[in-house]
């Protein structure tokens, strides 16, 4: 069965790009130039109207969305364990990519982008403060959650992965969350895994091919 990635640097694509390779799944990726609209080329719309990143083709078949995603990697690769075993704290796992997906990401795409919120001149300052006390409101959630734990679970999980993201973009914007130690502490230890500095070291080579290419 093939799989394919598309993928876009510093998106939440890298979610899947981390648990695909920690579940030792044969993958493809096809990166995206968003500066170059290349997720609004027909082609990509027709694999997804959203023209978003990720979509994972499996087979000929799109999947959009990365709860959808990892449940679907989990389910394939079980012996990878990214998801709990125990069926009510598998819930609980979901709940939080969900949580990711649509408690945190949005504030940091607010804080990315404010027109996309509020096209009114001088609104920029204030909406990325609002969202920035929004995106903190739960980073002190999932730093609770962290305290005297090294994962979110028992052991790894997806839902590792897709905080990962959403701390890390947090860091991007030189956001000052030296606050939430426990989080940290997450991020540093997930820099330390070696599907991470794999994505790490693939990011580099897309940013710098992108960059020869401008």
């Amino acid at each position: 069965m093939q799989l394919i990635l598309y993928y876009a640097p510093n998106a939440c694509s890298l979610v899947p790009y981390v648990t695909l390779t920690e579940a030792g799944a044969p993958f493809e990726v096809h990166p995206l130039n968003f500066r170059k609209s290349q997720h609004m080329t027909p082609e990509y719309l027709r694999l997804n109207p959203k023209h978003k990143v990720p979509v994972l083709v499996i087979g000929e078949e799109p999947l959009t969305e990365n709860v959808a995603i990892q449940i679907w990697i989990a389910r394939h690769f079980p012996e990878a364990k990214l998801l709990p075993a125990d069926p009510m704290q598998e819930l609980h796992a979901i709940s939080l990519l969900a949580w990711c997906a649509s408690g945190i990401h949005p504030f940091l795409s607010r804080i990315n982008s404010p027109p996309r919120v509020c096209d009114l001149p001088g609104a920029e300052e204030s909406v990325r403060r609002l969202a920035q006390q929004q995106l903190f409101e739960n980073y002190q959630i999932a730093d609770d959650k962290l305290a005297g734990r090294e994962w979110f679970f028992d052991h790894f999980t997806a839902v590792d992965a897709h905080f990962f993201w959403c701390f890390r973009r947090g860091t991007q914007f030189n956001l000052d969350v030296s606050q939430f130690r426990n989080c940290i502490a997450h991020f540093e230890r997930m820099q330390q895994r070696p599907s991470v500095r794999k994505l790490l070291a693939y990011e580099q080579e897309v940013q710098t091919a992108f960059a020869q290419a401008a």
